[in-house]
């Protein structure tokens, strides 16, 4: 295949300071939860965004300073000039495929808590610190020498940089979490002095920074500035026009400008409340400011956007996270002309959560992604088969169709059975609910690939039996066949099932799903899963004029996805439906009429009126076949939400997983399945 000329502009050369890079794409800075933990992991995992054709490809936030310490999150550190070699080794990385290596240094003022060094936080006024866990901290202003400081701080990590190889150095003022946006918002800023008050001097310690950067390493290596163009404070904070008035002001000082929106949660907005260049309203007035290269974000997965932000004006770069780590192949699937292979992005943010549990990166699309240097897994690539074997798989969810694919890039003769009329599992389903479209990626893209493959066959409407299986004649069967939700009140709150009326009207998301309603127009339901999936059947019936009551035993709607950085947009949402929220509170019994919940501090009870239920708790595994299977002596496996239900993203792991190792000996139950790296004693 060929590359469409329609896309030649995304792979034209673009000067950034003293380097160039090969095309317009840009992996602009994400975290990942490897961090300073996971060297070799993550160094492995930004070359292979490399070896997909990123021209450019940055680090996530890098701590300057021991005083700049965001534990417990798991990010790079650059204290000193011991952390030089594990940086040096993600550059090594990058420069193997030939693309530039960027490093975003890093104070987080008062977001920095300084809980592992135990160094009192500094901001640029007095305040409480910020963090998820609401430590009871405060940072204190800064004086002149912590300024100072703060600067002799930067300069040497810059120097470290350009020793450790890296290309690019940034000045971080984005997302909320750099101290130097801090100085530059009126809402972090109270000062009276030169470093306070007008724009001019809230933007003032800034540009000391990136004329200090340019000075000690500008003449090797590029210096962009990361900018948060609003806050969604009003007037009390950046806006566009206030932020476009300070890049004015520096338009050609910095190499390149890398424009974001602030919270981080502005920024990295999932499919379910934003559309593909979200962020274009914000950011568009930038590249009429400065002659130097403007990069933005925006969940850009589709080429004919890339094109269009390119020729309109709007950036000069395409910058990526989340669809870097969906496909970080991406730029080399355009230019090869297989667009039919992109692995879209469905800003599901799984990949979010993991910042906030400080475990290593995963995706739903991308089952390697984290996996890179742990399992040696690839993209794109995955060996052969090691002798030939007919395999079939029981279902046809995320874990089948990945597990059915993967066997059939190796080569193996697959047959894909499953008993629904449509392929899809629980992703054909939820993709139905209210802001869930883009979630049918993950089924029609594996569907479009099996569709190549000649040695994989997917048959639907296919009940099978042990019998049929037997007909079927396949050397291994992997059962697949997925989960149901539970109509007992079996959850996290109540390991057992809770007392109901045998005359209640009681759901659960698959009746939801399958196209049931509840008998009553007035409807409880019990979250005690704490997801998506509450908040969104909340939204689906308030939608459909029912009146909802959610009933939850956190503090919070949908808790979980506080790490996914959807909670207040979900609470907010439902509160503006009109959606009655229950907090702190477990469904303990249901009777035809009422529900009795239970205080979760107290214990006291309370009845709540309502004729229907519907229980978001735990789910079922379907293995009663797997067990069958077994007894009978035939060879078979579990994957996915059949083996243990989780997340879309832990079933398409899960099916990798399979085919990765179908054919190899089964490793012992204490032997370690993945690398890690151990720390050595000083």
């Amino acid at each position: 295949m060929t590359r469409d000329p329609r896309y030649d502009i995304l792979f034209e050369p673009v000067r950034i300071g003293p380097h160039v890079a090969r095309n317009r794409f840009y992996q602009v800075p994400h975290c990942n939860g490897m961090g300073y933990r996971d060297a070799s992991a993550l160094a492995a995992m930004r070359g292979m965004k490399a070896e997909g054709g990123w021209a450019v490809v940055c680090t996530e936030m890098v701590e300057i300073h021991h005083g700049a310490d965001v534990s417990p999150y798991v990010e790079l550190r650059l204290w000193s000039d011991d952390d030089i070699p594990m940086l040096a080794r993600i550059a090594e990385k990058v420069h193997e495929h030939s693309s530039l290596a960027g490093i975003e240094l890093c104070h987080s003022g008062y977001t920095a808590n300084n809980l592992w060094s135990r160094e009192v936080p500094i901001a640029a006024s007095p305040m409480p610190t910020g963090s998820s866990y609401n430590d009871p901290v405060q940072a204190r202003g800064m004086d002149k020498e912590d300024i100072r400081n703060l600067r002799r701080a930067h300069r040497a990590a810059a120097l470290r940089s350009k020793q450790a190889g890296f290309d690019l150095v940034y000045v971080y003022a984005g997302h909320g979490l750099g101290i130097f946006q801090h100085f530059l918002s009126r809402a972090t800023n109270f000062r009276t002095d030169e470093y306070g008050g007008s724009l001019e001097n809230r933007a003032r310690l800034l540009r000391e920074v990136i004329e200090d950067t340019k000075d000690a390493v500008g003449d090797t290596c590029a210096v962009p500035v990361r900018i948060a163009m609003h806050e969604f404070q009003g007037s009390a904070g950046l806006e566009p026009a206030e932020v476009e008035d300070a890049i004015a002001m520096m338009a050609e000082l910095p190499d390149l400008w890398d424009l974001s929106l602030s919270d981080w949660s502005k920024d990295s907005q999932t499919s379910r409340f934003s559309e593909e260049g979200f962020q274009e309203p914000y950011i568009k007035g930038v590249k009429k400011l400065t002659t130097k290269p403007v990069v933005g974000v925006g969940r850009y997965t589709s080429p004919d956007t890339m094109v269009r932000v390119i020729k309109q004006g709007i950036m000069d770069m395409i910058g990526a996270a989340r669809p870097s780590i969906a496909d970080p192949y991406l730029p080399n699937k355009i230019a090869e002309g297989r667009l039919d292979d992109i692995r879209e992005c469905i800003g599901c943010n799984i990949c979010v959560t993991n910042d906030f549990t400080m475990t290593p990166l995963r995706c739903t699309q991308n089952p390697s992604m984290g996996e890179e240097w742990r399992r040696g897994w690839h993209p794109e690539k995955i060996a052969p088969k090691k002798a030939d074997a007919h395999v079939l798989i029981i279902g046809a969810g995320p874990a089948g169709l990945e597990a059915g694919r993967a066997l059939g890039q190796r080569g193996l003769q697959v047959t894909i059975a499953d008993k629904a009329s449509e392929a899809g599992g629980r992703v054909a389903k939820e993709c139905r609910l209210p802001g869930l479209a883009a979630w049918s990626r993950v089924r029609d893209w594996r569907l479009q690939q099996i569709s190549r493959m000649p040695n994989v066959a997917l048959y639907l409407e296919s009940e099978m039996t042990p019998e049929a299986i037997a007909e079927v004649g396949a050397d291994h069967v992997l059962l697949a066949s997925g989960s149901s939700w539970l109509r007992d009140g079996t959850g996290r709150h109540f390991f057992s099932s809770i007392a109901i009326a045998a005359n209640s009207d009681v759901l659960t998301p698959d009746d939801l799903m399958a196209g049931l309603r509840p008998k009553s127009r007035d409807v409880v339901i019990y979250d005690d899963d704490h997801y998506y999936m509450g908040g969104v059947l909340a939204e689906l019936l308030r939608k459909e004029d029912y009146a909802v009551t959610l009933v939850t035993p956190a503090a919070l709607a949908s808790n979980f996805t506080k790490t996914s950085l959807e909670q207040k947009a979900i609470q907010k949402r439902l509160l503006g439906l009109g959606v009655r929220i229950e907090a702190n509170k477990a469904v303990s019994a249901i009777a035809a009429e009422h529900v009795t919940t239970q205080c979760t501090f107290t214990m006291d009870e309370t009845r709540l009126p309502t004729a229907s239920v519907v229980l978001v708790t735990a789910r079922k595994p379907h293995d009663a076949l797997f067990h069958r299977l077994s007894a009978q002596g035939i060879a078979c496996t579990r994957a996915g939400d059949c083996y243990g239900p989780a997340t879309i993203a832990a079933a398409v792991h899960a099916g990798r997983k399979f085919a990765e190792y179908f054919g190899s000996p089964e490793p012992d139950h204490l032997d370690q399945p993945f690398r890690r790296e151990v720390t050595a004693l000083s």
